[in-house]
């Protein structure tokens, strides 16, 4: 039976594979340094003229929403966040489906629930994180955000043709605006 089971998931991670839409994304910077709190800063900076660092935090917007981003140096850890509700009042089918999101829509953001509040977060090594990566990871998490409640989709990657990558893209070339650092 559990053989079974593995291969029944095996065909259909192949079958998920090939149906997949991909939006392109660039190279990364040949020779990129590496990650640092300032780096990150800076880039954060480009988006958001207005950003407020607070210690290890910084706070910004992107299109109306708010995100804070926390950086660690010494732990080399960088957490994107963005508040989505308050988690009072999330049912057991509301669990079910973020955490179906979580394997399958919301790509490399994740649905979180920390402090008493629902979140859309992108976690990542601080010193191996390349601009793009962290651009891509950023339009993640404010799509997760965005789209919770109806399709839950970090949208660089859906199945089916609709239009959640143009809305994606269209983020993700935003954000890369002034991006030549």
């Amino acid at each position: 039976m559990q053989r079974l089971l593995i291969s029944i998931a095996l065909l259909w991670f192949a079958a998920a594979a090939a149906a997949q839409e991909t939006s392109p994304v660039p190279d990364p910077s040949p020779g990129e340094p590496p990650m640092t709190m300032p780096r990150l800063a800076e880039i954060i900076r480009s988006i958001d003229p207005e950003a407020q660092a607070r210690g290890p935090a910084i706070e910004f917007t992107v299109q109306d929403i708010p995100v804070i981003v926390i950086a660690d140096a010494r732990a080399d850890r960088m957490r994107a966040m963005v508040p989505i509700r308050a988690a009072d009042g999330l049912g057991s089918d509301e669990l079910m489906r973020l955490m179906q999101a979580n394997f399958d829509s919301a790509l490399d953001a994740r649905y979180a629930v920390a402090q008493g509040r629902l979140w859309g977060v992108f976690i990542h090594p601080l010193s191996p994180l390349e601009r793009e990566q962290f651009l891509s990871g950023l339009a993640q998490t404010v799509n997760v955000a965005r789209t919770y409640g109806q399709t839950y989709s970090g949208g660089a990657n859906v199945f089916g043709g609709g239009d959640s990558n143009g809305i994606y893209q269209e983020l993700l070339d935003e954000l890369r605006k002034g991006q030549e650092l």
